[in-house]
């Protein structure tokens, strides 16, 4: 059975206090019985003290980005073995910001994929289509080819660390939702298309995310969706509230 998964990707918010209430908040309030695994991506700085805050919980903790090198001269970086050494075990990639505003190629994001499966790390793999893409009916191709080129080189056995992560860039902080109807076409098309490349067995058991503008007041029509398997919240994620409201919509 997939698991379902509801992640929280902080961005660059919450400076340490904030993060420390906002996760007290969620600590104390998300049901011991919840259905779905919970993950939050604070910001690198505050990561050390999160994962620690977390731990004992039911609450998982992500990075928003590894460097595709194991270490050096690259200012600014973060490697995945000092992810890995504060115990933090998962990482998102290939986020349509890494990708618009960072220029982070599909090459680029694959190699952020070996290194961080080599270091048996979970990734939460993002694509998908601009407006554009959509509009010119060209959006399965575009999905395709980021799957293809970003992640189908892994090894079968690898996709037991691998969480995908379907945003439409067009439905990302515009306030725009692709309908459940859509998403579930995309998501289906996403999963037939594993199938064809890996087997029905890593089909059946990856979890495909939904990543653009899930709020408390969509969130349970868009999870119903057979292929759905929860969503990469942004803005909603950053008040414990919304957030929660997503976490039981599952």
């Amino acid at each position: 059975m997939r698991k379902k998964i509801v992640a929280g990707n902080w961005k660059m918010h919450k400076n340490a206090a904030q993060t420390e209430e906002l996760l007290s908040e969620l600590i104390t309030k998300i049901p011991a019985q919840t259905t779905a695994q919970v993950i939050v991506a604070p910001t690198f700085v505050n990561l050390q003290a999160a994962a620690a805050k977390v731990k004992n919980t039911t609450i998982g903790v992500a990075a928003q980005n590894v460097h595709q090198a194991e270490g050096g001269a690259f200012t600014g970086e973060i490697s995945a073995e000092m992810l890995t050494s504060i115990g933090v075990d998962t990482v998102i990639l290939g986020h349509s910001e890494r990708r618009a505003i960072f220029h982070e190629t599909d090459a680029l994001i694959a190699n952020k994929v070996d290194t961080a499966l080599k270091h048996d790390m979970t990734v939460i793999f993002c694509f998908g289509e601009e407006l554009k893409d959509r509009q010119s009916g060209n959006h399965f191709n575009i999905v395709e080819n980021q799957l293809r080129d970003g992640i189908f080189h892994i090894a079968k056995e690898s996709w037991s660390k691998v969480v995908l992560a379907y945003e439409p860039v067009w439905a990302i902080g515009t306030g725009e939702t692709a309908s459940p109807e859509q998403a579930q076409e995309m998501h289906e098309f996403i999963r037939e298309t594993i199938r064809k490349a890996f087997g029905a067995d890593i089909a059946d058991e990856v979890s495909i995310l939904y990543g653009g503008s899930v709020k408390p007041d969509n969130a349970k029509e868009i999870f119903s969706k057979p292929d759905v398997d929860g969503g990469l919240i942004g803005g909603a994620a950053l008040k414990a509230d919304d957030f929660l409201a997503i976490v039981t919509a599952i």
